[in-house]
C-alpha cells in the first residue's frame, strides 16, 4: 500500500472518530455542566472542523503539478497547520473564558460518576488515535497527518484536564478545581497551537533546515571531492513532502559537456540517497576558470555563496 493511500485512510479515520469524540463530549457535558468538559468539547469542535480542513488539504496535497503549480501543490501542509493551529487557540481562549465565568459564578459541576467515565473513554481512544496518526504521518512524510496527530493528543491532555478537575471535585469537594483544571488545559492548547502555528510560518517563508543544510554541505563535500569539482551557492526550501535542493558545482575548464554532466547527475543520486530527507536536486554547472570573471556583479561577490 502506497504512502498516500495509508494517509488517506489515516485522516479519513481520525474525521470519524472526530465525530465519535465531540457526540461523547457533549454528552459529557449535558450530564456534568463541568466547565473543564465543555472545554473539552469546544477543542473537539474545533477539531473536527481541522480535520475537515485537514482532509481537503491531503487529497490536494497529492494532486500532481500542472501549468498554475509546477512545483506540485505540497505547501498547502502548511496553510494546514497554521489554520489548524489557530484554531486550537481560538478554543484554548474560550475554554478560558467559560471556566472564568463558571468559577466567578459558582457553577458547580454534577453528574461526576457519569462525566469521569466518558471523559475517560475519549481519553483511552484518542491516545491511540493520536499515536496512530503520528506513526503513519512520520512513515508517509505528511506534515498534514503529524499536525493531526498532535491536535489530537492535544484532545488527550485537555481531556486528562477534565477528568483531574471532575476527579479533585469529587474528592474535596470544592468546585474551584474544575474551572482551574480548564484554564491550566487551555495554557497548554495554546502552547501546541503556537508550535503548529510556528512550523506553518517557518515552512510558508522558506526558512532554512539546519539539520538538512549541514547534512547537504557534509555529503556534496564528500562526493565533489571524489571527482575533483567544487560547489557553492548552496540554497534548499522545504515544499512540505519534498526538499528541493539547489547548488552550483564548479569544474575544470578543459572538462567535455558530456563528462560534467554525467558527473553532476552521479553527485545528484548519491547525495539525495544519503541524506535522511526526500530532496530533489538541480545542479547548475560552472567552469572554474571564467567563474569570477562571468559572475562579478553576482554571485560571486555574495558572501552566502561560498565554494567548498
Amino acid at each position: 500500500m502506497s504512502h498516500s493511500t495509508d494517509a488517506t485512510r489515516a485522516m479519513r479515520l481520525s474525521l470519524a472518530i472526530g465525530f465519535v469524540m465531540l457526540v461523547l463530549k457533549m454528552g459529557a457535558y449535558v450530564l456534568t455542566h463541568s466547565a473543564a468538559i465543555l472545554g473539552d468539547a469546544a477543542e473537539s469542535v474545533v477539531h473536527v472542523v481541522a480535520v475537515m480542513f485537514a482532509a481537503f488539504s491531503l487529497g490536494l496535497l497529492h494532486k500532481p503539478a500542472d501549468t498554475d503549480h509546477p512545483y506540485g501543490h505540497s505547501k498547502i501542509a502548511f496553510f494546514s497547520a497554521g489554520i489548524e493551529g489557530g484554531l486550537i487557540i481560538l478554543a484554548a481562549l474560550f475554554i478560558i473564558y467559560e471556566s472564568l465565568r463558571r468559577w466567578l459564578l459558582h457553577l458547580p459541576p454534577s453528574n461526576l460518576d457519569a462525566g469521569l467515565a466518558l471523559t475517560a473513554l475519549t481519553i483511552v481512544i484518542n491516545a491511540a488515535l493520536g499515536a496512530y496518526l503520528l506513526r503513519t504521518g512520520k512513515r508517509s512524510g505528511s506534515l498534514i497527518l503529524e499536525s493531526n496527530g498532535k491536535h489530537v493528543l492535544t484532545d488527550v491532555w485537555t481531556s486528562l484536564g477534565a477528568l483531574i478537575g471532575l476527579g479533585l471535585v469529587a474528592l474535596t469537594g470544592w468546585h474551584g478545581w474544575d474551572p482551574i483544571c480548564g484554564i491550566v488545559m487551555a495554557a497548554n492548547i495554546i502552547w501546541t497551537g503556537y508550535g503548529l502555528m510556528r512550523q506553518s510560518v517557518v515552512g510558508l517563508m522558506d526558512s532554512a533546515d539546519p539539520k538538512l543544510d549541514a547534512a547537504l554541505d557534509a555529503a556534496l563535500r564528500r562526493e565533489t571531492a571524489k571527482h575533483g569539482v567544487q560547489f557553492h551557492a548552496l540554497r534548499h526550501r522545504d515544499a512540505g513532502e519534498m526538499h528541493y535542493v539547489e547548488v552550483h558545482l564548479l569544474f575544470p575548464d578543459d572538462i567535455m559537456l558530456r563528462d560534467a554532466h554525467r558527473t553532476a547527475t552521479e553527485i545528484e543520486h548519491a547525495v539525495q540517497t544519503s541524506v535522511d530527507y526526500p530532496v530533489l536536486i538541480t545542479t547548475h554547472l560552472e567552469c572554474l576558470g571564467d567563474h569570477d570573471e562571468l559572475h562579478q556583479h553576482g554571485e560571486a561577490s555574495d558572501p552566502n555563496a561560498k565554494r567548498a
